[in-house]
């Protein structure tokens, strides 16, 4: 649904599948550094909201998804993952439980497909799952919030960034997104998702098997890397866009934004066996590299928590 915010003088709309939000309101930096001293809310109301309800809702999604969620406090935000029989990632999940039902959102165009799973795998449970179309999305650069979404319009003349500036600090504190960091076959390992959206030592859940043993074997077939690119040249990269190192094809570009300190910047995803001081060709564009997952990532490996940016 076209956010009534799409309605303020100089908004210019974001492109799919962000388009009925905007991408900016005419300040593109300004706004960027608004958002990062928590100065200003981002509309994402574009994003789709689903309801979970019922006495049994939280062991239910527990049993269901890669997070524990059935000690889940009301009030309290976490991230969770809808994985295959082999642990590819099929959505992501944002959530929270306001003491009646759980409330997540996903990526734009994703909720029927989540629904249809959830509605599969009720049995005789006392869950129901439905959509929550009266919900919008707005976030900081640090959480996110659920507003009604006749209220929306509440919020015009309140200080607003645009989604170009929510993801140029995204991609700064190297979070992936659904659709745009993931594919097919992603798992969660290659994407830093271990932890945040995966707990690993909860009860049995699908996917669980290719979790449990990438984990403990360390190597996963890809990795998450975040790029500095160079300044120079007028263009970004786009989605899709490959990573090329040594005259082959190594990877694709995820996301890219222009950030008002660190310049043009992006996350990627390449094999995991390329040399992690590698300069590479991101799109074209001349980029190096920060690890974000390490090549052995695993058991013995951790992702280090100081390797992900904050947003200051």
């Amino acid at each position: 649904m076209r956010s009534p915010l799409l309605d303020l003088p100089g908004a210019v709309a974001a492109d799919e599948p962000d388009s009925d939000v905007a991408a900016h309101y005419g300040d593109l930096f300004a706004e960027q550094r608004a958002l990062a001293k928590g100065e200003a809310v981002v509309d994402r109301s574009n994003r789709e909201v689903v309801r979970v309800s019922g006495a049994d809702r939280l062991k239910w999604l527990n049993d269901l998804t890669s997070q524990k969620l059935d000690t889940l406090k009301p009030g309290e935000w976490t991230q969770t993952l809808d994985l295959d029989l082999q642990g590819r990632v099929q959505h992501h999940l944002t959530l929270v439980d306001d003491g009646q039902s759980v409330l997540a959102h996903v990526e734009p165009g994703t909720a029927q497909s989540l629904i249809d799973y959830l509605d599969r795998m009720r049995f005789m449970l006392r869950v129901e799952v439905s959509r929550a179309d009266d919900l919008a999305v707005l976030s900081t650069a640090a959480e996110d919030f659920l507003v009604p979404r006749a209220e929306l319009a509440d919020h015009l003349g309140k200080p607003l960034a645009g989604l170009w500036a929510y993801e140029a600090l995204r991609i700064e504190a190297h979070r992936a997104r659904m659709g745009f960091e993931t594919d097919h076959k992603t798992i969660p390992h290659e994407i830093a998702w271990i932890g945040s959206a995966v707990h690993l030592s909860k009860g049995c859940y699908r996917g669980q098997e290719t979790v449990a043993r990438v984990h403990n074997l360390g190597h996963p077939p890809r990795r998450l890397v975040f790029l500095h690119l160079d300044g120079s040249v007028d263009t970004l990269p786009v989605h899709g866009d490959p990573v090329i190192f040594e005259s082959q094809e190594i990877g694709v570009v995820g996301s890219a934004a222009r950030h008002h300190e660190l310049g043009p910047i992006a996350l990627a995803v390449v094999k995991r066996t390329v040399p992690v001081d590698a300069t590479l060709l991101a799109g074209g564009v001349a980029a190096t590299q920060e690890v974000v997952v390490p090549p052995d990532a695993g058991r013995n490996v951790a992702i280090d928590p100081s390797l992900r940016r904050r947003i200051r």
